[in-house]
């Protein structure tokens, strides 16, 4: 399974700063979500190819179509130890910067669009020395995570590799 994701589509009702649209997705009972703009693809689990002396959250890397992809398991990233991946489980493939990751889900939920003034400051409590979380939205009853990817990639000291993206200027 593979889903190809466009460029931030916004209504044309409300102005591009007024609203966040997000990719939610879970990791064991608990919802994070990520700007739909930084998502390349969501593609069903695929086996990687561990490295020698990577982070303990680095999976592995996989070839995505000629690119060397570094995969990342968040369950290991946000401290739950690590994902016993099987074919339920999706990478969903997100640009960071001027690179290109994979980041290991138990599922994608949704893609829903957040007012700016909805994302709510991480509780101190709630940030570890990594920063991961860099605001709250209230979906419903559900609180969603929102990450910051740039400190999950980096999380677990040195950055892991990512594969190199070219952007047409």
């Amino acid at each position: 399974m593979t889903l190809q994701l466009g460029e931030k589509h916004f209504s044309s009702a409300q102005p591009e700063s007024a609203v966040r649209r997000i990719v939610t997705f879970r990791v064991g009972d608990r919802t994070f979500g990520i700007d739909v703009g930084m998502v390349r693809e969501i593609k069903g689990w695929q086996v990687t190819t561990p490295l020698p002396h990577a982070a303990p959250h680095v999976r592995g890397v996989l070839n995505l179509r000629g690119v060397i992809l570094a995969v990342y398991d968040l369950r290991t990233s946000i401290g739950l130890g690590v994902t016993d991946a099987t074919a339920t489980h999706v990478i969903v493939v997100v640009d960071v910067e001027d690179k290109t990751a994979g980041l290991l889900v138990d599922s994608v939920s949704d893609i829903v669009d957040v007012p700016v003034s909805a994302v709510r400051p991480a509780p101190d409590l709630e940030r570890d020395e990594h920063g991961l979380i860099e605001g709250l939205v209230l979906l419903d009853t559900e609180i969603v995570a929102l990450l910051d990817l740039a400190a999950v990639i980096r999380e677990g000291g040195a950055e892991a590799p990512l594969a190199r993206t070219t952007r047409a200027a």
